[in-house]
């Protein structure tokens, strides 16, 4: 296939994506073509019970179908899927293949069911192709279908490659891309390719190797017949089953040498703030026991005479509960279930390849959210009953559903437009019904039974001060002393340590590349906690030393203001680094970047507050 117009030449769109002689993966090459102890009586029984509905939900994890055997013997079916189409430059706009007017073959239809959660959400819409293919059984090119193209199926096929429209299919859960046609030079002529030329590999009884080539290039003109044909070629092939999704991988964009010098990078901040940290806290405070010392020797009119200000001046009020402690606890326990979540599949990511598995990497991180949530309760409603809250039951109803409502509420309203486009990121109403009963049959429970364990077990106060019955007032401050300086400023620097890989990762979801390299992603995890511990550390004690108590929330913000850092990046990247357009595309990106960011902020705000609660500053 050559771009623009000219003689019929093969274009190979393989596995990896990418030409015969192995080129870049997928789509891209496409496009680059044209382009303890329970304290309560019967919890081991409530335990048990919430449970259940968990196990269950691990069930349709491990449902398999035939061909998911991945072994085949001679003259065995294969099943050739279709799944979405749509424009390149909008990854997650996709159509339902048959959506276009192309046409199906002739072999008896095969239904697909979604066979995990993950798959659903991700709006895979698998159809049969109508091929007749079998192992190790070559078939010479053969028409299989023809379209009668009237001039509503060539307005459609036009406006598909004026969008540079690609298809993607799958043979033995390997994913194949190819794009809809081509233009001329001059944009007036448009070409349909109609010629699917496969070439399988194998290696024993398994397939380890697909490449299309798609060659046929048709000129649409309305009320003529274009036939549609396919051939399938069977070669023997050296690479190992557990080797052949190598190809879809990109080793020289994420092992770049940019990627080791940012995590480096990273780790010389880490460094740098942590002896920072060590440095101002042992110097000063040193200074301010020595001080205190000295006043200690005073007479009580030497001791009202003297100046008395910095943070040992308000050890009575310190302690004191944040305002809005509903609120709080919640997201404080929000944050630990998210890190949990994270540090979790990370780990999961890093034994197994997800990659390989149609959905597994968002189905694994909604069974992790839901089975951690006594996590959310636990630390959620320990830290509640110890500031004094008496409303326990509506801080574990607020701390569970608090991420599943801003997720569910952000796809709901996407869904709408979705749906207005007929795209198959359209969430069915069953998998809706599912989730919710997610929340309700799972999430809830355990996080019942995790609040009714932190009540229990850590939810009496045990300050090392008592705290005053009337509030001290809070003296006149310099300007960059102020809640508000603090919260924006303390946010760059955990932005700084991660917004390198912040471009990775978001490359992987929003362009055509698959992250494998769960190693960095762990190392940033961590630089991430430290930054942010040095950095609200330093934040608490500026604010305690000027005689300002209210620490908790300006703690909790500094630290998740590092999410505005965050989702302003998401506007340079989606202006500068993407051609996204559309309504659909747009607000499916801004949605879940807002969902995304608002949860990091929340997870960074836990890092450092939960800690100070802990060991009482």
């Amino acid at each position: 296939m050559t771009w623009p117009g000219g003689a019929e030449v093969a274009s190979q769109v393989g596995v990896g994506g990418g030409a015969r002689a192995g080129s870049a993966a997928g789509p891209a090459a496409c496009a680059r073509t044209p382009r303890p102890e329970m304290a309560a009586p019967g919890l081991q029984l409530c335990a048990v019970a919430a449970l259940l509905p968990l196990l269950l939900l691990c069930l349709p994890l491990r449902a398999r179908a035939d061909e998911h055997e991945h072994t085949y013997q001679d003259k065995e079916e294969v099943v050739l899927w279709m799944n979405t189409v749509g424009p390149y430059h909008n990854r997650q706009e996709t159509y339902k293949y048959f959506s276009l007017p192309f046409c199906v073959g002739s072999k008896k239809s095969i239904s697909h069911y979604h066979e995990t959660l993950g798959e659903a959400l991700q709006g895979v819409e698998l159809e049969f192709s109508g091929l007749d293919i079998k192992f190790k059984e070559d078939v010479m090119q053969t028409t299989y279908c023809e379209i009668d193209l009237d001039k509503g199926r060539r307005d459609a096929f036009v406006y598909a490659i004026k969008n540079h429209y690609w298809y993607q299919m799958y043979i033995d859960d390997l994913p194949i891309w190819g794009i809809v046609g081509e233009a001329d030079e001059n944009g007036e002529d448009y070409y349909l390719w109609t010629y699917k030329k496969l070439e399988i590999g194998y290696n024993g009884n398994r397939i380890v190797d697909v490449n299309l080539t798609s060659e046929g290039k048709v000129k649409l003109v309305p009320n003529t017949k274009i036939q549609m044909s396919y051939s399938v070629k069977w070669k023997k092939s050296d690479v190992k089953f557990e080797d052949r999704f190598d190809k879809y991988l990109d080793p020289s964009f994420f092992q770049h040498r940019i990627h080791w010098f940012s995590i480096f990078n990273s780790f010389m901040m880490v460094i740098f703030l942590v002896g920072l940290v060590s440095m101002i806290l042992m110097r000063t405070l040193r200074k301010d026991y020595a001080r205190y010392s000295k006043e200690e020797e005073m007479d009580d009119m030497d001791r009202d005479l003297g100046d008395e200000y910095g943070w040992k001046q308000v050890h009575g009020d310190v302690f004191r509960p944040s305002s809005h402690p509903l609120i709080f606890s919640s997201l404080i326990g929000s944050g630990c279930q998210i890190f949990a979540v994270s540090l979790i599949v990370i780990v999961v990511a890093m034994i197994e390849d997800l990659y390989t598995e149609r959905g597994s990497m968002l189905s694994t991180a909604i069974f992790v959210y839901a089975a951690t949530s006594p996590v959310n309760g636990y630390f959620g409603g320990s830290l509640y009953a110890r500031q004094g809250g008496r409303r326990w039951i509506k801080q574990m109803f607020i701390g569970a559903f608090l991420i599943p409502a801003m997720v569910c509420g952000t796809a709901f309203f996407i869904n709408f437009i979705a749906i207005y486009y007929h795209a198959s990121r359209a969430i069915p109403f069953g998998t809706m019904v599912a989730v919710c009963c997610i929340c309700f049959f799972v999430i809830l429970p355990l996080n019942l039974v995790g609040t009714i364990l932190g009540r229990n077990l850590s939810g009496q106060p045990n300050f090392p001060c008592r705290v005053n019955a009337v509030p001290r007032p809070i003296p006149e401050k310099k300007w960059f002393m102020e809640p508000a300086v603090i919260v924006c400023l303390g946010g760059i620097l955990p932005f700084g340590s991660i917004f390198i890989e912040m471009y990775f990762i978001f490359t992987s979801f929003w362009a055509y590349k698959i992250y494998y390299v769960y190693g960095f992603m762990m190392l940033v995890l961590v630089i991430l906690c430290i930054v942010t511990v040095c950095v609200t550390i330093v934040c608490t004690y500026f604010l305690l030393n000027a005689e300002d108590y209210r620490w908790q929330w300006t703690s909790f913000l500094s630290a998740a203001s590092t999410a505005i850092y965050v989702y302003m990046y998401s506007f340079y990247y989606y202006f500068f680094k993407t051609k996204m357009y559309g309504l659909f595309q747009t607000s499916f990106y801004f949605g879940y970047m807002a969902v995304f960011s608002t949860a990091l902020g929340i997870m960074c705000g836990k890092f450092q507050i939960y800690w100070q609660f802990s060991i009482g500053i």
